[in-house]
């Protein structure tokens, strides 16, 4: 069954807030066997409203939007869909005491613009909504279900994984969807095709391959759909063993985590601690290890040092080695991740110190030249990376390098 995900607000027209609700909705509808055919963005307009749905019943058997149903004027979206089904708003008891106890809970009074929420087109079926003031509304129109939810992400993900997500599997007769998602190391995009290509051309039809790089990193992720899932399941498992005998070690992970979630689990398994110290990194590394729970069994601190007084007096990198080699440099960033080790008494400490740019440069040390250190009690080595000019790209790449760099270090 295909569904369209129709998010309203001109705010997110005009890049005033990302539309991070249709992803997570599409995460969760393919989980449930469902094919996401279009995400389309509408201004707060009813005609644009009205034209996007028309187009959205041509190509999807569901038609889901967010938005647009708040109490006040620029919020249309329930009349809108009151004149394109024909209908009028009418009173629900029922909505109304709904808003009554989630407002006196919350200790505010219902006002008269809140109060207008319990109005609601005819003939639809109302879905209440336990933690906001705007009901959800269900509708069907020639075998075909169109739901208006709120924008808000949590009152959307609530009455999606209460009730619309169970309510579409039982009016659709859903096949299964199976992904399964390889992380592959040290091949570009298209090396990696050339590399898999006879493997790729022999899949079956009912298993699908998608690319997706991410710096340094192919994710391959085989797909398919069937209403046998346990065959289904065993041919893409069937697939992967192939393709492992292929690539062999430039596979390092055989799910979708992210590298920091990967390094978390070796660490706990290996009973190993960590630290960082960063300059052109700007503590960026710590931050995607401590954003993962239960990063505190592994990850000790961090010490940021762009300044080379930070360097020298806290981690103590010998001021000779900045002076005669300069900060970026492999014994420099060396130094810094021994430093940063013993200072926070750790098994492993990893170091960058680089030229995020876009200045900074010069034709000796150009913007995008980093160096990333790592230091157990057994060994202390570094790698050089020649990144690009962007300042955000450099720092996340390094990031990714690091990380790279780190898990070679611990197998």
């Amino acid at each position: 069954m295909n569904v369209e995900i129709i998010t309203i607000g001109h705010e997110i027209l005009i890049g005033q807030i990302v539309d991070t609700n249709s992803a997570w909705m599409a995460v969760e509808l393919n989980k449930a066997g469902f094919e996401i055919a279009q995400i389309t963005s509408v201004h707060d307009n009813s005609e644009h409203i009205i034209e996007a749905l028309d187009m959205a019943l041509t190509r999807a058997d569901i038609v889901l939007f967010t938005g647009g149903i708040g109490p006040t004027k620029d919020d249309i979206t329930k009349q809108t869909l009151c004149k394109y089904f024909d209908t009028k708003l009418v009173f629900n008891e029922e909505v109304h005491n709904n808003i009554e106890t989630l407002l006196k809970n919350r200790q505010r009074a219902i006002n008269e613009l809140t109060a207008t929420q319990a109005m609601v087109p005819e003939n639809c079926i109302v879905i209440q909504n336990p933690i906001g003031t705007a009901p959800i509304t269900w509708f069907e129109k020639a075998e075909k279900v169109i739901v208006s939810m709120p924008g808000v992400p949590s009152e959307m993900k609530n009455a999606m994984s209460t009730e619309i997500i169970n309510r579409l599997q039982k009016k659709f007769n859903t096949p299964a969807i199976v992904h399964k998602t390889v992380l592959v190391k040290g091949y570009p995009e298209s090396a990696l095709a050339i590399k898999i290509a006879d493997w790729e051309n022999a899949l079956p039809d009912t298993v699908h391959l998608a690319y997706l790089p991410n710096y340094q990193i192919v994710k391959l992720r085989l797909s398919g759909s069937s209403t046998d899932e346990l065959a289904l399941e065993f041919e893409i498992n069937r697939q992967i063993s192939q393709l492992t005998q292929l690539l062999g070690e430039a596979i390092i992970a055989y799910e979708d985590l992210p590298l920091e979630v990967l390094i978390g689990k070796v660490l706990n398994e290996k009973k190993m601690t960590i630290a960082t110290a960063e300059s052109c990194t700007g503590g960026n590394i710590a931050h995607k290890i401590t954003e993962i729970s239960g990063s505190s069994q592994y990850f000790k601190g961090s010490v940021v040092a762009y300044d080379n007084e930070v360097k020298t007096q806290v981690l103590r990198v010998n001021p000779n080695t900045i002076s005669t080699e300069g900060a970026v440099s492999a014994h420099v960033v060396e130094e810094m991740a021994v430093g940063a080790r013993k200072l926070m008494r750790t098994d492993l400490a990893i170091a960058t110190s680089g030229i995020a740019g876009p200045t900074g440069g010069t034709d000796e040390k150009p913007v995008g030249l980093v160096w990333i250190g790592i230091s157990t009690p057994e060994i202390t080595a570094s790698r050089m990376f020649q990144f690009g000019t962007k300042r955000i790209e450099n720092i996340e790449r390094s990031t990714q390098s690091a990380f790279l760099f780190l898990l070679e270090i611990l197998s």
